[in-house]
């Protein structure tokens, strides 16, 4: 049986809109790197001078 990982273990980020910190996520893995933003709504409500 596979040990589980506790949320608390996972890497975090900063949200660039917001300023909260969120956790990785499965769907993430293999562009966590170039993930900015915690949902898609702040994605959808970043501020305009950003690329």
């Amino acid at each position: 049986m596979a040990r589980m990982t506790r949320k608390a273990d996972l890497p975090t980020k900063v949200c660039a809109t917001c300023g909260r910190p969120f956790a990785w996520r499965k769907k993430w893995a293999r562009d966590w790197d170039e993930v900015r933003y915690c949902s898609e709504a702040c994605r959808r409500n970043r501020p305009k001078d950003e690329a």
